[in-house]
Formats: C-alpha cells, structure tokens, sequence
C-alpha cells in the first residue's frame, strides 16, 4: 500500500481553506471577504447541481421572460440570479449587486449591508443550456468607496479598481477559478466531498498560443485589423503553425493553453458585445493576473471607466504576444488614416 499517496490525498486544499491562508497574510482582515466568497461558493454549488439535472427538472426551455439585454430568459437563468442575489444579500457583507439579468442595481437593505459591491453574470452562455454545453457564472469584487453613502458610482469603477475576480464553469466537470489579486488559482468541485480542491495552482497563461477563439459568422462586419489577424492566425507567414478555433469555454482553454480570444466591434455592434463590468472586467483582471493582456482596440481593457451599468466594449483577450501583435495592427491601421 503507498501510505505516501494516501497521506497526500488527505491533504486537501479547499478553497475555503486557500482563502483562510490568505487571510491570515492581513493582520487586519475580518474574514469577511472569506464570509462573502463562501456566498459566491455556495451560489455556485448550487447552480453546479442545478445544471447537471435542468434537463430532469424541467429547468431548460424558456422562462417567458425578456431580460434587461432583450433576450429570452431560460428558466436556469432565472434560478440562478436569484440563487446568487439571495446568498450575497444574505452574507450580510455586500452594499450594490449588479447583476446581468437586472435592469437597475440592487441595493442591499441597511440591515444587510456590507463593504463590497458584487457584479456578475448568473449563468453565461445560457442559450448553449438546452445541448449540455459548457456553461459558467462570471462575477467581480469592489469595495464600496463610503460606506456611509453608497451610490451607483460604487459599481461604476474601472476595472483596475477591481479588488478580485473570477469564474465558475460548468461542464464535464465544476471547475472554479479565482484571483485575488496575487496570481490565478483554479478549483475543481470533488462530488463526494461537496468541496472545491485546489488542483490547477499559480495558472499562467504561456507567452503565446497556438489557438484563437472568435466568431467567424461576422466576419464580414469586422474592422480591417482583426481581418487581417485572423488571416494570420490562418496563414502565418513567419513558419509557425496555423491557430486552431476554440468555441468551447472559450477563456478557460485560453488562459490554461494560451492564444486570444476576441470578441470585436463589427459593423452591426460598432461598441461590442460583451457587457463591460461584469464580462470584460473580470475576464480582463484574471487574463492580466496570469501574465496575459486584455486590450478593447483602444486601450488596456481594465483602464475602462463605465457609464452606464450594460455598457459593452470590443475585447481582445489572452497571450502577451498575441495580443501585442492584435496592438500593433490596430496601431498601424491608425497611421494609415492619419
């Protein structure tokens, strides 16, 4: 018998486990931001376990609603936001939740308010619910600026104000990954346990990618630089072997194999598609803490100040040199029209 073995899988480092250490690297910490991921944690459990029976319980189809985005809301997606609003109201540690599926923001009651405001996606990629692909919830972590008079300006900081990230995917397996601002940490849900293991520690993107992720059903909408990219990506000229296309959680495989991943303005969507504080923030943060870059064709995507809760913006996500490379083109289609 290899008692070393055994000796090994009983040291087991949970999530909760993980963020109590980091914890403790603050004097001054409360717990309460451990309090307030332990929330975000169980929402996850939750809508894991949801998931993997929708199609038993019934929860696929649509909900007959629309929400605040005009599209049709599956009944998970109604589930799910309310599973997330409750358990971060009911943490007691959260003051504004901006969610998706949500007009307006949520403000907690006084008797229930907390330090942090909580952005997030309940259930991302929902129209793939009803054909069991990968599916996940995105959220993001600030602290309010006063306590004593929380406004919507508390949820409108830029990315870089961001005080952690992250996201749960759902699929042949639970996997949730998290930065806390010091590197990027993945964990995957254990069934028997009900706990999530830390089994993917300190992920850093490679410095470039052999895939690229976008849709190319647009791409005769698209601006002259990301043609031109995805040309290269198709037919490098420097000897390199061709990129592959990735369409299954599509920031989840950049970030553990490198590449990029875009979703740019195209002539139908000339701002974007994908909601600023609560899709490109979070995945912009998480990209940077590997040691990837998140760029929108103008700027850094983090030094983005929102104006409206679901302002969107293009992004370009992944590789420190690939999206260098995505840089200079956008740098030199902007010479050409001076």
């Amino acid at each position: 018998m290899d008692h070393q073995a055994d000796t090994n899988r009983t040291d087991l480092m949970t999530i909760t486990r993980f963020v109590l250490n980091e914890q403790s690297k603050y004097p001054e910490s409360r717990g309460d931001f451990t309090i307030l991921l332990n929330a975000i944690v169980l929402g996850c459990k939750f809508v894991c376990s949801a998931v993997s029976k929708a199609g038993l319980a019934k929860l696929i189809g649509l909900a007959g609603e629309i929400n605040v985005q005009g599209e049709e809301q599956k009944k998970l997606d109604v589930l799910s936001n309310e599973v997330f609003v409750k358990a971060l109201i009911s943490s007691g540690r959260t003051s504004v939740l901006v969610s998706e599926e949500v007009g307006e923001a949520i403000f907690v009651p006084q008797s229930h308010r907390g330090k942090y405001i909580v952005v997030f996606d309940p259930l991302d990629g929902s129209s793939n619910i009803d054909c069991g692909v990968s599916i996940g919830t995105i959220f993001g972590i600030y602290m309010v600026k006063n306590e004593a008079k929380v406004s919507l300006e508390d949820a409108m900081q830029p990315g870089n104000q961001m005080l952690a990230a992250g996201y749960c995917m759902y699929g042949s397996s639970c996997t949730f990954v998290l930065s806390t601002g010091n590197g990027v940490n993945g964990f995957t849900l254990d069934p028997s346990l009900g706990e999530f293991i830390l089994t993917h520690p300190n992920i850093k993107i490679p410095r470039k990618g052999k895939i690229y992720s976008v849709n190319e059903g647009n791409a005769k909408n698209w601006d002259e630089p990301t043609t031109k990219y995805v040309q290269k990506c198709k037919f490098p000229q420097d000897g390199s072997p061709p990129k592959s296309l990735s369409m299954v959680a599509d920031i989840h495989r950049t970030l553990l194999y490198g590449g990029i991943f875009m979703y740019p303005a195209d002539i139908k969507s000339p701002h974007g598609k994908l909601r600023i504080l609560y899709e490109v923030f979070p995945m912009s943060y998480l990209m940077e803490q590997a040691g990837g870059q998140a760029f929108t064709g103008k700027q850094r995507a983090l030094d983005l100040v929102p104006r409206e809760l679901h302002e969107r913006s293009p992004i370009f996500l992944g590789s420190y040199d690939d999206i260098e490379q995505i840089k200079e083109l956008y740098a030199s289609s902007k010479a050409d029209c001076a």
